[in-house]
């Protein structure tokens, strides 16, 4: 590939979504601003191999987008109101500043709470992660045809719900801000590890656009904590990824994995933004408690090493925010590695998660020298989401004595 083409690449993963933004702001209208941001990238590969890339590549997309989009709506003007609104919109000049705005305003949108959840992850996707139709299809393991009908079906009702394109108002800020998060948080957590068996059960390119997004959203919004945790816990997550499945597609617990194989990088920044967070005073909110407890594990250079009050002791904040039995599992492993199985056990069985495929593989590891532990891996390897996470508990179930 050419060097003028490297740098298209390059525009495009880093000037999609303002020039999307923009003409958003400017058009009023998602369809025609990603029709007119796909026409000026077109554009872009024709003409910067001949007349080279210009000193501002996005400002040039964003005017030559500007530009296709005038001209369109000229074309299909049928009224002399519309004609003239056109010729406003293409003389108005540009806002200082609006550019970031404008992104975070699309982010927003896109993460709307009145779309379905697996819409707001294709939008988001598509719109400000500039992903093409076939690459989300892909990713997701949906029809190619189904997933554009989804993206489609997200932007009309954005349209005929009149959802306001715009960042939300100050009082409602915190609660749409979280529906960011969980729409980021998903994106990862299905590169992490994929929900279906049929996929592979970890997906860097999901993961890496993960992160690239909630840097994108933390560049926005740089005061709120929660993003920065987010990230956070994205990036120490991340940085395990090379050790958490085997040459032979086993997953690879945390006890057993190569921590020589962890990206020390990526440790290293997440740590750093654990840091500030504690630092700050500031109460912490969910992800930056995962993102805490992510840091003790990364911290220790062997499980031996693993601080687990401190564990437990972030579980015990965690549960305060969120009781949820989940979290109330995972408080109880690190309970297991200080008070014993037993003690775990005890907390464990309790928790209303017969259909969820990690109490029955907890309760299994407490239960390893037992007759009941085999029952709880099959179990467990019954409701495993992926080969990699069957293969681990597979194994684990065949080290048992007896039959």
């Amino acid at each position: 590939m050419t060097d003028v083409g490297e740098v298209i690449i390059r525009v495009h993963r880093e000037e999609w979504a303002r020039v999307v933004a923009t003409l958003a702001r400017r058009l009023g209208d998602l369809d025609i601003a990603e029709e007119m941001a796909a026409d000026a990238f077109a554009v872009a590969v024709e003409r910067w191999p001949v007349d080279g890339v210009p000193p501002n590549p996005g400002a040039w997309l964003i005017t030559t987008a500007h530009r296709k989009a005038i001209d369109r709506l000229r074309r299909e003007v049928r009224r002399e109101e519309k004609h003239k609104e056109a010729l406003m919109l293409f003389d108005a000049p540009e806002p200082l500043g609006a550019l970031d705005d404008d992104r975070l305003r699309l982010v927003f949108t896109c993460c709307h709470p009145a779309l379905a959840m697996e819409a707001r992850v294709a939008l988001t996707l598509r719109m400000v992660g500039g992903l093409t139709v076939p690459e989300i299809a892909r990713a997701f393991l949906v029809e190619e045809t189904a997933m554009g009908r989804r993206i489609t079906r997200a932007k009309a009702k954005i349209k005929a719900a009149k959802i306001p394109y715009g960042v939300p108002l100050r009082e409602d800020l915190p609660a749409r801000v979280t529906g960011v998060l969980s729409v980021l948080y998903l994106i990862f957590n299905e590169g992490y590890l994929a929900s279906d068996p049929e996929k592979e059960p970890v997906r860097g390119d999901l993961t890496a656009e993960a992160i690239r997004l909630t840097r994108l959203v933390r560049a926005l919004m740089p005061a709120d904590g929660e993003i920065a945790g987010l990230l956070a816990l994205m990036l120490l997550t991340e940085a395990r990824g090379a050790a958490r499945v085997s040459a032979n597609g086993e997953l690879v617990a945390l006890d057993e994995q190569d921590r020589g194989a962890w990206d020390r990088e990526l440790i290293a920044e997440g740590h750093t933004l654990v840091r500030a967070r504690l630092s700050s005073g500031q109460a912490p909110g969910r992800y930056q408690i995962l993102a805490a407890i992510n840091a003790v594990h990364t911290d220790a250079r062997d499980i031996r090493d693993t601080e687990w009050p401190q564990v437990v002791a972030l579980y015990d904040q965690l549960v305060r925010l969120d009781p949820s039995p989940i979290v109330r599992l995972n408080r109880a492993i690190a309970v297991a590695e200080i008070d014993g199985p037993q003690v775990a056990l005890a907390e464990v069985d309790g928790l209303p998660l017969e259909g969820y495929h990690a109490f029955h593989a907890t309760r299994a590891d407490l239960l390893r020298r037992s007759v009941e532990s085999r029952a709880a891996y099959d179990r467990a390897i019954g409701l495993a989401g992926n080969t990699a996470e069957a293969a681990y508990l597979t194994r684990r179930r065949d080290q048992l004595a007896g039959p």
